[in-house]
C-alpha cells in the first residue's frame, strides 16, 4: 500500500462519457456502472483514495457522487472513497453533511469530501442560485459545514438558507469526517483552507508544479497564523498510463483534444494541438501521461517540490474507453505506485 511512504496515491474521475466497443458514446447509466468497476479495481491494486467529481452537464455522467460512492464502497474493504470536488455552493450543508455521514458509515469509515466552488456553473441556475451570490455562498456555507463537523448542536445564522438553533444533525460518525477544500490557485482560497482547519488539496491542470510552491508556504504560514496544527496537502492533476509513453500519449489525445475543445469554445479557448498536449506531457507541463517509469518520476519531482502528502491522477479525461481506463489503473497501483515509494525511499538516504 502506498501508504506506508508517507505519501498516498488516488484516483480522481468526472465520469467521462467514454466510447464503447462499437465507438459511439456509451450511455450514463453504463459509465455509472464502469467507474464503479473501475474503484474496485483500483481497491484491488492498494492505491489510497478513489473521488468521483459533481457535474451538471452532458459530458459527465455522475451527478450524484454520494451514491456512486456508496456503490463502490459495498465492492471495495480499504481504498478511501470521496469526491472531486462537490460543489458547495449550490448544496445544502446540512443535507451534504448527512449523506456524507451515510457514506462514512456505510463504508466503515472511508468516506472523504473535498468541498469546492466548481469550475462549471451550471448547478447555479439548475438549484436556483444566483451568481451574483458567488461569493457569499461558498463561504456561508462552508461556514456552516466547518461547524457540523464538530457533530455537536449548531446554531447559525446567514443570508443563503434559513438560520438554526440548536440543530443537532444525524447520523453521527465513528470517528469524524474528513474533509478537504480544492483550491484552484487563488491565495485567498488558500488562506480560508487554513482558517477553517482543513485538508488543502491542489488542482494543477495547468502549468508545472513549482510555480504552487508559494501556496505551498502560504498555507503553512496561515495555519500558524491562526494557532492550527499541520495539515496535509494533497494535488490533483490529470493524467494516463500505458506500457510505453508514446502508447499513453497515442491513447489520450483524442480525450484530452475533445474536452479541451468543448470548454474551450463555451471559454474562448484557442484550439488544443498535439503541440500543445506534448508541452502538457513534459516537465512545465501539468498532465502525468507516459510510461509507469515516466508517471512516477514525474510524480516523485512535484511531491518533492511541493512536499505533499497526496498525489491524486484524474485518469479519465474525454471518451477514452473503459479498458483504457483499467489498465492504467492497474499500471498505476503495480508499477506507478511502487516505483514512487522506492524513488522517495532512495532520495532520503544519506549521502556517504
Amino acid at each position: 500500500m502506498t501508504e506506508s511512504t508517507g505519501v498516498q496515491l488516488g484516483l480522481d474521475t468526472f465520469g467521462d462519457v467514454s466510447l464503447g466497443s462499437d465507438g459511439h458514446l456509451i450511455s450514463d447509466a453504463e459509465t455509472i456502472r464502469n467507474v464503479v468497476d473501475q474503484a474496485q479495481l483500483a481497491d484491488e491494486v492498494g492505491l489510497a483514495f478513489f473521488g468521483v467529481g459533481e457535474h451538471h452537464r452532458r459530458e459527465f455522467a455522475i451527478s450524484s457522487p454520494e451514491i456512486v460512492l456508496a456503490a463502490a464502497a459495498a465492492r471495495t474493504s480499504r481504498i478511501r472513497l470521496g469526491t472531486a470536488v462537490t460543489v458547495l455552493s449550490s448544496d445544502d450543508p446540512v443535507r451534504l453533511y448527512e449523506r456524507f455521514a451515510t457514506l462514512d458509515a456505510v463504508s466503515q469509515g472511508r468516506a472523504e469530501v473535498i468541498l469546492g466552488r466548481g469550475s462549471f456553473i451550471e448547478s447555479f441556475p439548475l438549484f436556483g442560485y444566483d451568481l451574483q451570490d458567488y461569493e457569499t455562498l461558498f463561504e456561508e456555507k462552508l461556514d456552516l459545514f466547518t461547524q457540523l463537523m464538530t457533530e455537536k448542536p449548531v446554531t447559525w445564522q446567514g443570508t443563503t438558507r434559513a438560520p438554526l438553533t440548536e440543530a443537532d444533525v444525524f447520523p453521527k460518525t465513528a470517528r469524524g469526517l474528513k474533509a478537504w477544500i480544492g483550491v484552484g490557485g487563488s491565495p485567498e482560497s488558500v488562506v480560508r483552507t487554513a482558517r477553517h482547519g482543513l485538508g488543502l488539496m491542489l488542482a494543477i491542470i495547468g502549468g508545472p508544479a513549482y510555480r504552487f510552491r508559494p501556496f505551498v508556504d502560504l498555507y503553512h504560514r496561515s495555519l500558524d497564523a491562526f494557532g492550527r496544527e499541520a495539515l496535509p496537502i494533497g494535488v490533483h492533476s490529470p493524467g494516463h498510463i500505458a506500457d510505453t509513453d508514446q502508447q499513453a500519449w497515442d491513447e489520450a489525445y483524442a480525450g484530452f483534444e475533445a474536452m479541451n475543445n468543448t470548454i474551450g469554445r463555451e471559454r474562448g479557448w484557442p484550439p488544443y494541438s498535439r503541440m500543445r498536449f506534448q508541452h502538457d506531457v513534459g516537465p512545465e507541463g501539468a498532465i502525468y501521461a507516459g510510461s509507469p517509469e515516466t508517471v512516477a518520476r514525474k510524480i516523485v519531482d512535484t511531491v518533492q517540490t511541493l512536499g505533499v502528502s497526496r498525489f491524486d491522477l484524474k485518469y479519465a479525461t474525454g471518451t477514452m474507453p473503459h479498458s483504457m481506463l483499467m489498465r492504467s489503473i492497474e499500471l498505476y497501483g503495480t508499477r506507478v505506485a511502487p516505483l514512487v515509494q522506492e524513488m522517495l525511499a532512495d532520495s532520503r538516504q544519506p549521502v556517504r
